[in-house]
């Protein structure tokens, strides 16, 4: 879409059928925001969450070598934003003079939803990535799909990747993040308990966790050359190999040289939550994704480890959660999370 605009008659267009399905939408209580909505049997949020699906819907174009990164929220996506940028643009960057230095991951990759929320900067965001062009997306699989025709067959260049994280981990990292934008937004505090019962629910935004990981699983079996399948565990457990599969996937393998050079040695640590954690804008900075939506940029660093869980969810609530996870599983043959 280099060079491309979206023209203000086609995201009219978008938005009015965006305005006119609010109304006729089902609604349920809400965890960054005061209510969900439900869109092709996804709650999403009402503004960021399906204003964005929608929209993009309507009028993203891929692109061949276009690269995406899927994650159920608070699975890593802060830290694999990084890490695929810093892949990928390698060559364009030193490890002394690279924009993770003074920028934070959200705004070297954009979420895809929130991009085409957004219309103020939409055209200039486009015309400004780099191809391969790379997106973040938070959307369901079958939402996501709709992106690029019925199925993968019809975009057989586009890569994805998708993190999967264990959920007992995803459902206190999201508590605690939505307690402090529920904080700012003067809405009454979501309790553990609460939260605890609307996550096994499926209650959420982006809709069951366990969906939306089987979805992108299934794809990644159906599609291997398309869409590659990680957990956020395994690549704490071994980095380095994981970055190398990683780059293999997208087709930016490293020479030789480059191995001799510690290169993936220095992503890992230019992508680390330590380094990450302590750039500027990191620290201090805001992250605008809508008009209505701001978040200092520290709330996407709050610890970054495995089996933070222990501390906060008492151990039936942990059976209760690895009994659904083995239901929902069992018959994919997924297994992809440690005991942690």
């Amino acid at each position: 879409m280099e060079g491309e605009n979206v023209e203000v008659l086609e995201y009219d267009k978008a938005y009015e059928k965006y305005m006119n399905i609010i109304p006729t939408l089902e609604k349920n209580k809400g965890w960054i925001t005061e209510h969900l909505v439900k869109y092709q049997g996804i709650w999403l949020t009402p503004k960021g969450g399906l204003k964005g699906v929608i929209m993009s819907q309507q009028l993203f174009k891929s692109k061949p070598n276009d690269i995406f990164l899927a994650t159920f929220p608070k699975s890593g996506t802060t830290w694999f934003k990084a890490i695929i940028f810093s892949i990928i643009n390698r060559k364009l960057f030193s490890p002394n003079e690279h924009p993770l230095l003074n920028s934070s991951p959200h705004e070297c990759v954009p979420f895809l939803e929130l991009l085409y929320s957004n219309k103020e900067n939409l055209n200039s965001t486009l015309e400004h990535l780099q191809s391969p062009r790379i997106f973040a997306t938070h959307s369901p699989y079958p939402l996501f799909s709709q992106l690029l025709g019925s199925n993968l067959t019809t975009s057989p260049t586009v890569k994805i990747v998708y993190v999967a994280r264990n959920p007992k981990d995803v459902l206190i990292s999201t508590w605690e993040f939505t307690k402090k934008l529920r904080h700012e937004a003067n809405l009454p505090l979501i309790s553990l308990q609460e939260a605890y019962d609307m996550f096994c629910q499926g209650l959420i935004h982006f809709g069951s966790y366990w969906d939306h990981v089987l979805g992108y699983y299934k794809a990644s079996l159906m599609y291997p050359k398309n869409v590659l399948f990680l957990s956020y565990e395994t690549m704490k457990d071994d980095p380095s190999f994981w970055v190398r599969k990683l780059a293999d996937f997208l087709d930016q393998g490293f020479t030789k040289e480059e191995e001799g050079e510690g290169l993936v040695k220095k992503i890992l640590d230019l992508c680390s939550f330590e380094s990450l954690s302590k750039v500027g804008a990191n620290k201090s900075g805001i992250q605008r994704f809508t008009s209505h939506v701001m978040v200092p940029s520290s709330y996407f660093f709050r610890k970054g480890v495995v089996g933070d869980w222990r501390k906060y969810l008492t151990m039936e609530m942990a059976q209760h959660l690895d009994e659904i996870t083995k239901c929902k599983f069992e018959s994919s043959g997924l297994s992809c999370f440690r005991s942690s």
